[in-house]
């Protein structure tokens, strides 16, 4: 079906290996759209991810199609390929062994990978492929990076410095206040005094 207002372009060329080509183009066109009465499509809105040793990474995609489809995802590294997940929506669910208890899938085609280590970086690549033979291919590149104690050294002297200071100024507010209190103390005992005084020579005179 085509949309209003497409027309058709004729495959007319003064070289005839381009008039040949554009009708090649043409009937794999016309084949594709027979083959494929619902077509997928597929929506890799994260495509680099960065993360540290023991984090957990959502490997987010979309797909859509008319019909049931099946969702592979693979890891691809110096180590090797790896299938880490396949499934057919309500029908089953193949993890591999060695992913049995860090997978979480979900009904988009995305995969949670929980715990991830130096060896899961690399490449990961989803295919959507629907009942009609239809297929989509996804990729998402992850990078691990090793925690840097340096860092925690450094935040953890500047947390315990905090924590001195803040003690201190503790301590100084609570020497202030100790003797504005004992200043008053000694005005009130002064005021009190005077006034006995001037008391006393009132009587007499």
């Amino acid at each position: 079906n085509r949309s209003q207002g497409q027309e058709d372009l004729p495959c007319k060329s003064s070289h005839p290996a381009q008039d040949t080509h554009c009708r090649i183009t043409s009937t794999l066109t016309a084949f594709l759209s027979l083959s494929a009465p619902g077509g997928v499509s597929l929506t890799v809105p994260q495509p680099n991810i960065n993360a540290t040793v023991a984090q957990n990474i959502l490997l987010s995609v979309e797909y859509s199609c008319r019909g049931v489809a099946t969702v592979e995802w693979k890891h691809v590294s110096s180590w090797g390929t790896t299938k880490i997940v396949e499934w057919k929506s309500g029908n089953y669910v193949n993890i591999s062994a060695v992913y049995k208890d860090r997978v979480t899938i979900f009904e988009n085609g995305s995969i949670q990978l929980r715990n991830v280590g130096m060896r899961d970086a690399g490449y990961y690549f989803v295919t959507v492929t629907e009942e009609y033979g239809t297929n989509t291919y996804g990729a998402i590149i992850v990078n691990v990076y090793e925690i840097i104690y340096e860092d925690i050294h450094f935040v953890a002297v500047l947390f315990a410095f905090l924590a001195a200071v803040s003690a201190i100024l503790i301590c100084f507010m609570w020497l202030c206040n100790k003797s504005l209190h004992l200043f008053q103390k000694t005005t009130h005992k002064l005021s009190a005094s005077t006034t006995e005084e001037i008391e006393l020579e009132t009587i007499e005179c």
